[in-house]
């Protein structure tokens, strides 16, 4: 018996990274699987590998920064499995640039998808959990949200939106049993950091106590912690799961 076992979770950004490791460790503990991204086509990797598991999957082409196409998305989630115990907002962008030289357009799609993307999936997933009087949502957010980087004013905003956010829905949800938490994330290694310079990784490990980058698998693990029903006591929290970065 899986800790999820009976349950259903909606992960956006799904394709590949955190999202992907989430949906893997959702499924193996039990849960099926509403797989979200921009293209549906995006997801079928991840969709195979839940399937494989034994679990159903399946996938939903979902713009997030769009109220209309995430209450559509939402509500085709909740026709096609009935309820939805977990929602993991995932999906996020970057586009880095200095203060100075960081166009209006790039602060908006940021702060769009990042943030307003959280709120809105928020919103329209926890009309379902508020009549279910039970759920948990677990929002990723960034420790470029706690200490700030430069190169990253949106990013960087976007990230502490979404903290503050989930504090705010974590009182507002909790009389109907719904917690909200958030991780953090601090350098996870990706096909973007494999790529980087060795000098440039060296000066990122420096400053890593663990003297590693983290997986999205370290990421997905915490994830699945809050998410389950042994942080059942735990909401309006963040942990940073960043190799003692942030302590």
């Amino acid at each position: 018996m899986g800790q999820f076992d009976g349950k259903i979770a909606l992960v956006t950004g799904a394709a590949r990274g955190i999202g992907q490791a989430t949906a893997l460790k959702l499924a193996a503990g039990g849960a099926d699987i509403a797989l979200c991204d921009l293209q549906k086509e995006w997801i079928a990797e991840t969709e195979a590998k839940v399937k494989a598991l034994g679990r159903r999957a399946e996938s939903f082409a979902m713009n997030v920064a769009n109220s209309e196409d995430v209450t559509r998305a939402v509500g085709e989630v909740e026709k096609a499995f009935g309820r939805i115990d977990v929602l993991v907002n995932n999906a996020g962008i970057t586009k880095d640039g200095l203060l100075m030289r960081m166009s209006e357009e790039d602060w908006d799609d940021v702060l769009d998808i990042n943030l307003k993307g959280t709120f809105l999936c928020t919103k329209a997933v926890s009309r379902i959990m508020m009549k279910q009087r039970s759920g948990s949502i677990v929002n990723v957010a960034s420790i470029i949200g706690l200490i700030g980087n430069a190169g990253q004013c949106n990013y960087s905003a976007s990230k502490a939106g979404v903290i503050a956010l989930t504090k705010s829905v974590a009182k507002e949800l909790a009389p109907r049993n719904i917690r909200a938490n958030a991780v953090a994330p601090g350098f996870i290694s990706t096909k973007m950091t494999d790529n980087l310079p060795e000098e440039i990784q060296k000066k990122m490990l420096d400053n890593i106590p663990l003297k590693r980058f983290g997986t999205p698998d370290d990421v997905a693990n915490v994830i699945v912690f809050l998410a389950g029903d042994e942080a059942a006591y735990v909401s309006g929290q963040v942990l940073t799961v960043c190799g003692g970065m942030v302590t």
